[in-house]
């Protein structure tokens, strides 16, 4: 069995990389009730387990995913990043778009020219004229961090 330092410090690291399982109380796989090697709590290792069990095993999908805690898309999803990545593509990863898809370069180049033609135009005002051109709705925050990230581009 772990001691509880050790345990408080493995949580505390699974915590600060995105890997503890939020639903570790959810697995109900025997292999993760012993306690001594599998750990509930350590996401990768839940989930590879997951993955082995159904490809090794051949236990099916939703009883596989059911066990370890998951939906039986979040296991699809698994698998996918799995067989793309290995195991780091079992790694938590951030959701969301990673930038301001909407705001395209030729979008970004009509905010300049309404902003050199018009500099006192506000970012409210910005994404109304965007939504007329491109029919794409901006918020006006993401339009402002586009913008600061613009200024900050070196020349």
């Amino acid at each position: 069995m772990k001691d509880e330092p050790g345990k408080r410090s493995k949580r505390a690291s699974l915590k600060r990389h995105g890997a503890l399982n939020p639903h570790a109380g959810s697995v109900a796989d025997p292999l993760f009730q012993s306690g001594d090697f599998f750990d509930a709590e350590d996401l990768v290792q839940v989930k590879y387990e997951m993955l082995r069990r159904v490809k090794v095993d051949n236990q099916p999908v939703s009883q596989s995913a059911s066990a370890f805690g998951f939906s039986r898309p979040t296991y699809y999803q698994a698998e996918a990043d799995f067989e793309e990545s290995g195991l780091s593509g079992l790694l938590p990863q951030k959701r969301g778009p990673r930038q301001g898809h909407k705001l395209t370069p030729a979008v970004m180049a009509f905010i300049t020219r309404l902003r050199s033609s018009t500099p006192s135009i506000r970012s409210a005002e910005l994404a109304a004229e965007i939504k007329k051109q491109f029919n794409v709705i901006a918020h006006p925050r993401s339009i402002e961090r586009a913008l600061t990230r613009q200024e900050k581009k070196p020349q």
